[in-house]
C-alpha cells in the first residue's frame, strides 16, 4: 500500500522504535512508516488502517507492538475474533495486562457477555493502572447491559471515579456511559443530570453528550440552509415571490 510521503517512521512512539531495533534498518523503517499509517487512519478511515497493519503484520509478525496495532486495527473494523487473537499474541510477547480490558470487550462482541464479566472479576484486573480499570468497568457495565441487566449495569458504574469532581481522561466517557445506563432503565431525571455533568468534562468532544442533553430538552435543531419552510422563499435580488405577485396586481 503506498505510503504518503510526508511519513517518515519517525512518527511513532519512542517505545515502538525501540521494539524494532531488532529488525533490520530498512525492514524496521518500513515497519515503522506502516504503524504511522494504521494510527494516522484508524478513527477516520478504519478500514484503510487495517489494510496498513496487515502489511505490518506482514514484515513482523514477531514484534509486539505490530500485533497490538493489528489488533485494535481489526477492532476498529468490528472484527472481533482476529482483534482478540492479535491482542492475545501480543500479550504472551510482552507479559502486559495492558489489554485485558479490549480483549474482554473482543468477547463483548463476539456475543460472549458472560466471558467479558468474568474476565472482569479476574486477578489481571488489579494489575491494571487507575485507567485501565475505569476502561474495565465501562465493559463490565456493557456486558451488563448486553445480558438485559439494566440495574446491574448502572450499579457497575457507581464508583469513587465515577463520584469524584477531578476530571481524567476517561471521566466524560464513564459519566455518559452511566447517564445513558439511566436513560436505558427509565430514570430520565438522572440521565439528565450525568449527561450535563458528562459534558463538564468533555473537553475534547470524545462523546456526543451534548446532543443527548439537547435531546432530552427538548431543543430541536434546524439547518440553516433548510427552505422547506412556510414563508416565502427570497432570490438573489432581495425581493419575494409575494413581491412579485403584488407587483404584477398593480
Amino acid at each position: 500500500m503506498p505510503i504518503p510521503e510526508d511519513v517518515t517512521g519517525d512518527e511513532i512512539d519512542k517505545d515502538v522504535r525501540q521494539e524494532l531495533q531488532s529488525l533490520p534498518k530498512t525492514l524496521a523503517e518500513d515497519v515503522a512508516k506502516n504503524l504511522v499509517m494504521v494510527a494516522r487512519l484508524i478513527d477516520e478511515d478504519p478500514e484503510g488502517a487495517y489494510g496498513y497493519s496487515k502489511v505490518a503484520l506482514r514484515l513482523a509478525s514477531r514484534v509486539a507492538a505490530v500485533r497490538e496495532a493489528a489488533g485494535f486495527a481489526a477492532y476498529a473494523n468490528q472484527k472481533y475474533g482476529e482483534a482478540l487473537a492479535e491482542f492475545r499474541a501480543a500479550r504472551r510477547m510482552t507479559g502486559s495486562v495492558e489489554l485485558w480490558p479490549v480483549m474482554a470487550d473482543c468477547e463483548r462482541g463476539l456475543g460472549r457477555p458472560e466471558k467479558a464479566l468474568d474476565m472482569a472479576g479476574a486477578p489481571e484486573v488489579h494489575k491494571l493502572d487507575k485507567a485501565g480499570q475505569v476502561e474495565m468497568r465501562l465493559v463490565a457495565a456493557g456486558a451488563r447491559r448486553d445480558m438485559g441487566q439494566l440495574e446491574a449495569a448502572i450499579v457497575t458504574l457507581q464508583s469513587p471515579e465515577l463520584a469524584s469532581s477531578s476530571v481524567q481522561s476517561w471521566t466524560a466517557r464513564l459519566r455518559y456511559a452511566y447517564a445513558d445506563a439511566l436513560l436505558a432503565a427509565g430514570r430520565e431525571r438522572e440521565a439528565r443530570e450525568w449527561f450535563a455533568k458528562a459534558v463538564e468534562a468533555d473537553r475534547d468532544g470524545s462523546t456526543d453528550a451534548s446532543d443527548r442533553l439537547a435531546e432530552l430538552d427538548g431543543v430541536e435543531f434546524v439547518d440553516a440552509l433548510d427552505e422547506s419552510d412556510d414563508g416565502d422563499s427570497v432570490r438573489a435580488d432581495g425581493d419575494s415571490e409575494a413581491d412579485d405577485q403584488q407587483d404584477r396586481e398593480e
